[in-house]
């Protein structure tokens, strides 16, 4: 396989990757909305309001809370076409969604444990930390055979 064939085949990694994310988000999202997220979520950033103030955490109402993450979702989704195209802005995004994605699931697990209860969205959580790590690796990937079929490496 020549050089420009495995950053051909990088480049669909990556843009598989992306929608691989991007789905595993909505799976996740689905999660939420099934076993009542805002419920936990809510009170919880009112008691932490009551405590420090000026924290910046909103609570949401069920509407506006999953209209705003579909829309995430699908906006995600459209950016797939460019992840495909490794267009080099999404070097970093993609980096970003890697450490959301672990950060995000982790939280949950965390909060599980902590509380001896499943925090909603819990189930989910090990798919939001996959399909993180397959993303990271397909950019890593990508990039790295970017180098080689460039000569920059």
């Amino acid at each position: 396989m020549t050089p420009r064939e495995r950053y051909s085949q990088a480049g669909r990694r990556w843009g598989i990757a992306w929608i691989t994310m991007a789905a595993g988000l909505g799976v996740h999202v689905i999660d939420e909305a099934l076993n009542d997220f805002l419920g936990y979520w809510n009170p919880l950033v009112e008691g932490l309001r009551t405590r420090v103030p000026l924290l910046p955490l909103p609570t949401f109402s069920f509407g506006v809370w999953l209209t705003g993450l579909i829309m995430a979702v699908a906006a995600l989704l459209l950016m797939s076409h460019y992840a495909f195209a490794g267009r080099p802005w999404m070097r970093p995004l993609s980096y970003f969604m890697f450490v959301f994605m672990l950060g995000n699931g982790s939280f949950h697990i965390l909060g599980t444990i902590v509380t001896r209860r499943p925090v909603p969205g819990v189930y989910s959580s090990p798919i939001l930390l996959l399909c993180g790590i397959f993303l990271f690796g397909a950019v890593r990937r990508y990039w790295r055979e970017a180098d080689v079929s460039t000569g920059a490496a």
